[in-house]
């Protein structure tokens, strides 16, 4: 494996392309079958926790709330996420054989833009179920009914789907010549836009509308619910009321911060500024370790998720 790297250079030039090759880690050669044991742990444990997270939030009565049909949607979402990219990335360090047919990676890339999209509409649904339990403890049962969370989730996870695909077309209608390399462990748009020929400067101008309008946008209606809940939270007389509005928000909060502030970076930050092992870094985090923190974050501060595991591993 010393000379994969040098030789997956050298050996994938075509003249008209038909398949890209995703380098992922093959830089490190001597790392590939720790790699390999490493990231199908992860799978693994991301795929069983977020199951047990929603599970749980279907079968027990006492999770039936808008809180949990929103985390339910959410751990469901995590799984969709990760099997989009790690199967792919195990199979090539099992087999380094890296090929991906074009029509293959653009399919990655629309589904991981699709779900990535309904991401961040759910985490701002999320926050936006928080401020209505938290400022509007009265109108709550009336706002947040079971309708309304079905048309919010049903618009989270559709919302998105027009767009991302009239991105990707948009992509993988440019020519494509020289290199077929991508430098990444999936069909991001950044490295993918950096093999096209000619003028990207309008498809680059795009991406930065889009991720304005559906990373940037739910982003800051985010911050402005939990300034309000922040607000109404410091004006509760009882501390142990306090200490319980922080906890419901404190893990959603964490999950925000870990896949917006790493996905802002990736798509917003200037093209100069880009490094492939930078990019990569920051890709794991909203693809792989969101994911894979997502019920433990929610589980370890949550009583009631505790006391639904217990009675489940019971069972």
């Amino acid at each position: 494996l010393e000379n994969t790297y040098i030789n997956l250079t050298n050996s994938y030039n075509l003249t008209e392309l038909i398949e890209f090759v995703l380098l992922d880690f093959a830089d490190v050669p001597h790392l590939q079958w720790l790699l390999f044991g490493l990231f199908l742990v992860i799978y693994i444990i991301i795929v069983m926790s977020n199951g047990i997270i929603f599970l749980i939030t279907k079968l027990d009565p006492s999770l039936q709330t808008p809180m949990y049909f929103f985390l339910g949607n959410f751990s469901f979402l995590e799984i969709c996420y990760v099997s989009v990219t790690l199967p792919r990335m195990l199979m090539n360090l099992w087999t380094q054989r890296r090929t991906i047919s074009l029509v293959a990676c653009a399919t990655q890339m629309c589904c991981i833009l699709v779900l990535g999209t309904t991401e961040c509409f759910l985490l701002a649904v999320m926050a936006y179920d928080r401020y209505m339990a938290i400022c509007n403890p009265l109108h709550y049962p009336l706002m947040m009914n079971h309708k309304t969370c079905i048309q919010l989730a049903a618009g989270s996870w559709i919302s998105g789907i027009p767009v991302q695909i009239g991105q990707t077309v948009q992509i993988f209608s440019l020519p494509f010549c020289g290199s077929n390399l991508i430098d990444h462990f999936f069909c991001d748009i950044p490295p993918v836009l950096k093999l096209a020929c000619g003028n990207t400067f309008v498809n680059e101008m795009m991406v930065y509308i889009v991720v304005i309008l559906i990373v940037t946008v739910p982003f800051l209606l985010i911050l402005i619910s939990y300034s309000k809940i922040i607000s109404t939270i410091l004006k509760l007389h009882s501390a142990t009321s306090r200490a319980k509005a922080f906890s419901t928000c404190s893990s959603h909060l964490t999950v925000v911060v870990l896949f917006f502030g790493s996905a802002i970076i990736t798509y917003l930050r200037p093209k100069a500024s880009h490094s492939a092992r930078i990019d990569k870094v920051l890709s794991l985090f909203y693809t792989v370790v969101t994911p894979l923190f997502n019920p433990l974050i929610y589980s370890l501060r949550n009583k009631e998720v505790i006391t639904a595991l217990r009675k489940l591993l019971c069972k």
